[in-house]
């Protein structure tokens, strides 16, 4: 049987949008919609929060997730992610327990639900895809980016493709920044969550919202409005 386990990380320094990972929304602290989809999808046999702060502790305890403490060291604004998925599995096993998947969710996108959880941790197949991600269309053609110079000039990133219809791309996906999967193995030997056989389930737009910045919950209302009517 495939054991499972599902980390949330979610430090409490952002500076963007202070206290984001535990905000208001919809009368419930935004981690939790996290929180309950990972419990809801019936997969994991742990549901973990790291964490250095003693309030989003406190809010993820109260909705049914394990609170494993993270180290100062490793919730700088400028400490990348991968170091703490890798520290987290390693005192895992240090306690005696190992896994075989790991499911990362990312604390501050409520929109996503239990199913899209379940269909990213399907992907994986030991071998084939030991790495998945949640993915969304681009909402404007990315092959039609823009680049400006100091002086404010603008040039095509892509200079063969910017004049090109969007039917003759190929089709664009970029991650959501709210699910990852891997194989454990595959993440400790590649040490990232784009490894070489990476497949994604592909989201909708407003199931995709991550919270990064005040405009960003403006959006998720909406949104969350909108699928409640």
């Amino acid at each position: 049987m495939t054991k499972r386990c599902a980390l949330i990380p979610a430090r409490g320094g952002s500076k963007r949008l202070p206290g984001k990972n535990i905000v208001d929304f919809f009368g419930k602290p935004i981690i939790a919609y996290t929180i309950e989809a990972a419990m809801g999808s019936g997969l994991f046999e742990r549901v973990c929060v790291t964490t250095e702060d003693d309030g989003i502790a406190a809010v993820s305890t109260r909705h049914g997730a394990s609170v494993i403490s993270r180290r100062r060291e490793m919730a700088g604004d400028d400490v990348p992610l991968i170091p703490v998925v890798l520290d987290f599995i390693e005192n895992e096993e240090h306690e005696g327990r190992t896994y075989d998947e790991l499911c990362v969710l990312m604390a501050t996108a409520p929109m996503r639900n239990a199913q899209d959880i379940r269909d990213v941790m399907a992907l994986l197949k030991p071998g084939t895809c030991e790495f998945s991600m949640a993915v969304t269309e681009y909402g404007l053609s990315p092959h039609q980016a823009l680049i400006a110079d100091n002086n404010g000039t603008l040039r095509a990133a892509w200079p063969e493709l910017v004049n090109k219809q969007e039917q003759d791309v190929p089709k664009y996906l970029c991650d959501n920044g709210s699910t990852y999967g891997f194989i454990v193995d595959g993440l400790k030997r590649e040490k990232t969550f784009y490894g070489k056989t990476l497949k994604g389930h592909v989201m909708p737009r407003r199931r995709s919202v991550d919270l990064n910045e005040p405009e960003d919950m403006e959006i998720l209302e909406l949104f969350a409005g909108s699928s409640n009517s």
